[in-house]
């Protein structure tokens, strides 16, 4: 049958566009408005690109808790201006030296729900205490800070992120769609029933008239310690001192030298080639980034129409999926949780450095446990492990997984020419959208504008592809021709596709635009 005789459900009829802001002062583009302009606002008080991705960064916390904050973990790239080799700071994830493979024992079922894993009991790898790697944003943005800032003290980056957590989190209908999704299992913690379920529902905003905003428990307390006593106060002062003793009440084995032993490392970024002319510096090898580069090389002799055609989509499909094939292999039977909350943010200064940044709690509301002395919302970065013994990717003390972020940027080879720094949120659809993203603006010449509205295909396995409903039937018949196919909808909820954005600076002029799909995204210009 041909593809575009299967039409889904709709669940919208509407068409939305998000705007490229553009300028020589710097750009700032996050998945939230306020956070955007928090990091823009730096840029314009003489910040560089560097102090205002930490500024965006805690800001997120406060604004968009689901997808990271002080409890989560991450990976930066950062390219300073006239270098040539972007640098990695990586705070991936870690595990407790303290955890053990017994407290996860299997119950013989397959979890389908998030990805096809076995079950663990009580869903200890996915929620609850047990659920925690070692939170490392913290000491990620404090390393991007010492290394790469312009020296302001930490309180001034920490400033706008206060500001926001002392208003609270705005009740609007992305809020309550957000909290109504993890209800389930916030609802059996205590802290996170209380902040994020008064009365025991999600909140909702009023029928008319504007949100109100709803207080986030210790977390602006927690903000003005650090801006106090330092970004190191939450792996050895006062702070650390807190997180371990709600840790361990919960249950949790994260202790006072997990997080004393925490630090971010700073290492040169490994680079893919793009064609002959541009190189794409990566964050390595514990990312998606070693298949990026399958994919790179797999798509290098496709023919380049003047726009992406039915050929090249076909030819994506199929690269993507012997590449994912592969990955997956890797892994023994494993598989990589597809339902993850990130988020991204990519940064350019006037003087031209370029930050781009993933971080994420995992799933959406992470471990779903906020610890209450402190307002931290956990990552449950567990889940990336594979509970089963003897696995390729098993639980052990201090050891790392892989996971699915994919934070780059992009330079010519000649050194004239565009720069790029993109990223995307979405689990295992951030590589497809990353790959496209880059084609958009590299091969085909697109665009700020364009590059981010075209519609894209998704493949995160290798088992067959979503294909964006508003591709042409051409391409969507051709899709259906190289493998299985399902055409869907590029909405809020379900979440189909990755949210990609992305930073294009030439000639002194940079651009930038964020995901159209995400309702709070934004490009900021500073000034």
């Amino acid at each position: 049958m041909p593809a575009q005789d299967t039409t889904p459900y709709r669940t919208q009829h509407w068409s939305v566009t998000k705007p490229v802001a553009s300028g020589r002062d710097g750009i700032v583009v996050a998945q939230n408005r306020e956070a955007a302009e928090a990091g823009a606002a730096i840029l314009a008080a003489g910040g560089n690109a560097a102090d205002a991705a930490v500024a965006t960064a805690f800001a997120l916390a406060a604004v968009e808790p689901w997808n990271s904050g002080l409890g989560g973990i991450g990976f930066a790239l950062v390219l300073p201006p006239g270098a040539e080799r972007a640098t990695v700071v990586d705070f991936g994830p870690v595990s407790s030296r303290n955890i053990r493979a017994s407290d996860y024992p299997l119950t013989g079922r397959e979890k389908r729900d998030l990805f096809t894993w076995p079950e663990v009991a009580e869903d200890r790898n996915v929620h609850g205490p047990l659920s925690f790697c070692i939170p490392s944003a913290v000491a990620g943005y404090a390393t991007l800070h010492e290394a790469f800032g312009t020296g302001r003290p930490v309180a001034d980056l920490l400033a706008p992120a206060l500001a926001l957590a002392r208003r609270g989190l705005a009740l609007d209908w992305y809020t309550t769609l957000k909290i109504a999704t993890s209800a389930s299992v916030l609802r059996l913690y205590e802290e996170s029933a209380r902040i994020y379920l008064p009365d025991g529902l999600p909140p909702v905003p009023p029928y008319q008239g504007t949100p109100g905003f709803r207080p986030l428990g210790c977390l602006p307390e927690t903000l003005e310690r650090l801006a106090q006593a330092g970004l190191r106060d939450f792996y050895e002062g006062g702070i650390a001192r807190d997180l371990v003793a709600d840790i361990a009440a919960l249950g949790g084995v994260i202790d006072g030298q997990d997080l004393a032993s925490c630090r971010a490392v700073l290492r040169d970024a490994p680079t893919i080639a793009w064609r002959d002319d541009h190189l794409v510096h990566t964050a390595g090898g514990l990312t998606a980034a070693p298949t990026l580069a399958e994919v790179v090389a797999g798509m290098a002799d496709a023919n380049r129409a003047a726009a992406p055609d039915a050929a090249w989509f076909a030819a994506l499909s199929t690269v993507m999926r012997e590449a994912y094939a592969r990955r997956l292999a890797g892994l023994g039977a494993a598989r990589e949780p597809a339902e993850t909350c990130t988020t991204h943010l990519t940064v350019v200064d006037r003087d031209g450095m370029l930050v781009s940044m993933t971080t994420t709690l995992l799933s959406s509301m992470g471990s779903r446990v906020v610890l209450p002395t402190t307002g931290v919302l956990m990552n449950n970065g567990v889940m990336w492990f594979d509970p089963r013994p003897g696995s390729a990717n098993p639980i052990a003390p201090g050891a790392r997984p892989l996971c699915n972020m994919c934070p780059v940027i992009v330079t010519p080879r000649t050194g004239d020419g565009p720069r790029i720094a993109a990223g995307s949120s979405g689990g295992r659809r951030i590589l497809a959208s990353v790959y496209q993203t880059l084609a958009f603006l590299i091969d085909f010449g697109m665009d700020p504008q364009a590059a981010a509205h075209a519609p894209r295909i998704d493949v995160s396995g290798p088992d067959g592809t979503s294909a964006d409903a508003r591709l042409p039937p051409e391409v969507r018949d051709a899709l259906a021709a190289s493998g299985p196919l399902a055409v869907v909808e590029h909405g809020v909820l379900p979440i189909n596709f990755a949210c990609p954005n992305f930073v294009r600076v030439a000639g002194g002029e940079a651009a930038g635009c964020s995901d159209a799909a995400s309702p709070w995204s934004a490009a900021v210009a500073a000034g």
